[in-house]
């Protein structure tokens, strides 16, 4: 299944987002900065990356399903789509 902005936006805002925060946590490293505080801010970019990635799959899960509504072979099969997920996890 192709990717469009469209199909993601929201997963988009998130990966932008996380793009920022990394940045930031590679700053705070080349800083010295406390290194609780720097784990702290790349716990919340792994958490933005997952959340990406979920959003990414339920969109996919989403454009499948209307593609059955409307009589067409979805991109992925629900084993495809599943296996994903799981990658995720």
């Amino acid at each position: 299944m192709e990717m469009s902005p469209a199909l993601v936006g929201d997963a988009l805002t998130r990966l932008r987002r996380a793009q920022g925060q990394l940045s930031g946590v590679i700053s705070m490293i080349e800083n010295g900065e406390d290194c609780a505080a720097t784990l702290t801010q790349l716990a919340a970019v792994a958490r933005a990356l997952d959340r990406a990635g979920f959003k990414i799959v339920a969109s996919g899960m989403r454009h499948c399903q209307a593609a059955r509504e409307q009589g067409d072979e979805p991109p992925m099969t629900e084993d495809e789509l599943e296996k994903l997920f799981l990658a995720l996890a």
